[in-house]
């Protein structure tokens, strides 16, 4: 197949069926330093797209012949730039099957971009940076593209979206690893209100000589994130560990932000989890669900 990719495991949205809009070159508004494919010069044009039927009969195949939990429209590239997406979603949609895409957020300021993005089920936009000069360092947008259209855009569509809204933090070792950019961060995402945000790093070779951030210090930047559903991918259990929390520090920790199950396992020690686990049973801690990751509160 052309356009269908997968199922792959994914850390965050479980079994993900993929469908590449640009399969057969980049085409991509950004050139991020930390991308995996090969540097580019940002467009803003998507040349000879697909017509809607060739990628819809490819799905139709797909989505019969495959397990999986979401339907995930990606592109080598930016996928909002694809002219028809607003007819392949509503097509696609009639298929009956969870939908997510992965967008870089730098059209989320159109209102028809909106329009069509309020269709998916999942919405995961990136936002690297609150601050224009890092955003231009990181992720070298086109030059019609400005960060305060990307955030002004993102509080306009949590106005109107209903479903899953997932913010993206990728962070890069010198570039936005300091606590200022975070704290900076937090003003903004207040004011978004997404439903989680995922802060990650490089895991991939990327297309410039940047290198990652390790997992203990992502975990200490999403300190400044405040009142937010954060996951943070790992594959490993963090060096990083709770001294035992009693009932009311582990409350009032779940209060003002939310572990995921890995947090739980990979931060409290045996003693806290048992306490953490006498509170679930007692129900004073909740589950609650965000992109297919469980997350738990507090109620009280």
């Amino acid at each position: 197949m052309k356009y269908i990719f997968g199922p792959v495991a994914s850390r965050r949205f479980g079994l993900s069926l993929g469908i590449d809009l640009s399969p057969d070159k980049k085409r991509c508004n950004f050139d991020c330093i930390y991308c995996e494919l090969e540097p580019s010069k940002p467009t803003i044009f998507y040349d000879n797209p697909p017509s809607v039927e060739e990628i819809f009969e490819e799905v139709k195949k797909a989505v019969n012949h495959y397990r999986f939990d979401v339907l995930t429209i990606t592109s080598n590239g930016e996928p909002t730039l694809y002219p028809y997406l607003d007819e392949l979603i509503t097509k696609i949609k009639t298929l009956n099957h969870k939908t997510l895409i992965l967008s870089n957020s730098s059209t989320i300021n159109k209102e028809t971009i909106r329009n069509t993005l309020k269709k998916f089920d999942i919405v995961k936009l990136s936002l690297d940076s609150a601050n224009e000069k890092t955003f231009k360092k990181i992720d070298r947008p086109h030059k019609s593209i400005n960060l305060k259209d990307i955030i002004d855009g993102m509080k306009k569509f949590r106005e109107m979206y209903k479903g899953e809204f997932i913010i993206e933090v990728l962070v890069v070792r010198g570039i936005n690893d300091k606590e200022e950019e975070f704290i900076q961060l937090n003003e903004v995402l207040k004011e978004i209100k997404p439903d989680r945000v995922d802060i990650s790093t490089i895991d991939r070779p990327p297309a410039y000589n940047v290198k990652p951030v390790d997992e203990e210090r992502l975990f200490e930047l999403s300190k400044f994130i405040e009142n937010q559903h954060i996951f943070i991918p790992t594959r490993k259990k963090l060096k990083t560990e709770f001294e035992e929390l009693s009932k009311e520090e582990i409350l009032t920790t779940l209060k003002k932000r939310p572990f995921t199950e890995n947090d739980v396992k990979n931060l409290f020690n045996p003693n806290t989890q048992k306490i953490f686990n006498d509170l679930l049973k007692e129900k004073l801690i909740e589950e609650v669900w965000v992109g297919g990751v469980k997350f738990y509160k507090s109620i009280v």
